[in-house]
C-alpha cells in the first residue's frame, strides 16, 4: 500500500499508510476474545456474587452489556484511536489530512459499524478491498483511515522551502484560499505523479479547479496554473501563522 503525504496549512508534512485488511482483522479477533474474556468472567462473578435479581439486571445492563456495546467507541476516543486489538497491531483511527477525529467522528464510524461490521453484513470488508485508503463505510462517512503507526510521522517543514513566498510575493488567484487540505493534498500528488498519462491527469484536474475556484487561467499551461494555484494557497497559508 502506498504511503500518502500530506502538507498541512500549519507547514507540517504528514506521512501515512493505510492499514491493510488483514491487520485490521486480526485487529478485531483480539478485540473480540478480550470482549470474550470480559463478558465470561464478569457473567462468573455475577453468578459467584448471588445478586438479587433486580440488581442482578441492573448489574449485567451497567456493567456487562454496555461497555462491550460502547467498547471501539469508548476504546478509539480515550485512547487516540486505538482499541486494545489496534494497539497491539501498532494501527490507529485518524482523519483523512492525519488530525485527531472528533468525538462526532468516532461516533459515526461506531454507528456504522452495525452495517459494515464482518459480524452483521461484512460489507465493510468488501468496500475496504475497493478504496484506495483501505476505508469501510464508517470510514468514508466519518472522514477517517485507519493507518500503520509505525509509518505515521509528523515533520514540520522548514520555511526555506517557501522562500520564495518571502520576496514581495503577490496571489495570482486569491480563490485559492479558499481550497481545503484533501483538495491541495490532490493537487500536489498530480503534479508530483509519474509520466503515465500525467498529462491528460493535469489537463483534467485543472479543469476541474478551474470550474470549482471560478477561475480564468492568464495562460493555456495546465501544469503551470497548478503549481501557481499551489503557491497562492501556501501563501494565504502562511498568513494564517
Amino acid at each position: 500500500m502506498a504511503e500518502s503525504t500530506i502538507i498541512t496549512g500549519q507547514f507540517v508534512r504528514i506521512s501515512q499508510t493505510p492499514a491493510s485488511i488483514g491487520e485490521r482483522l486480526i485487529a478485531l479477533i483480539i478485540d473480540y476474545f478480550l470482549i470474550g474474556l470480559y463478558l465470561y468472567s464478569t457473567i462468573a462473578l455475577i453468578a459467584k456474587l448471588h445478586l438479587p435479581s433486580g440488581f442482578n439486571l441492573f448489574f449485567f445492563l451497567f456493567i456487562v452489556y454496555l461497555p462491550i456495546l460502547g467498547y471501539s467507541f469508548l476504546c478509539e476516543m480515550f485512547n487516540h484511536g486505538q482499541s486494545f486489538g489496534k494497539r497491539l497491531m501498532n494501527i490507529r483511527v485518524v482523519k483523512l489530512d492525519g488530525s485527531t477525529p472528533s468525538i462526532g467522528s468516532y461516533l459515526l464510524r461506531w454507528l456504522l459499524f452495525i452495517v459494515d461490521g464482518p459480524l452483521t453484513s461484512g460489507l465493510g470488508i468488501f468496500v475496504i478491498l475497493l478504496t484506495k485508503n483501505n476505508q469501510r463505510l464508517g470510514d468514508l462517512a466519518a472522514g477517517t483511515m485507519v493507518i500503520k503507526e509505525k509509518n505515521y510521522r509528523k515533520i514540520h517543514v522548514s520555511l526555506d522551502e517557501f522562500d520564495y513566498l518571502m520576496k514581495n510575493y503577490r496571489p495570482v488567484y486569491p480563490q485559492s484560499a479558499d481550497l481545503s487540505l484533501e483538495q491541495v493534498n490532490v493537487i500536489t500528488r498530480t503534479l508530483e505523479s509519474g509520466e503515465k498519462d500525467r498529462i491528460r491527469r493535469i489537463s483534467a484536474l485543472a479543469q476541474k479547479v478551474q470550474s470549482l475556484l471560478s477561475i480564468t487561467p492568464q495562460d493555456g499551461n495546465q501544469e503551470k496554473f497548478l503549481q501557481t494555484v499551489l503557491r497562492d494557497y501556501q501563501y494565504y497559508a502562511l498568513e494564517e501563522i
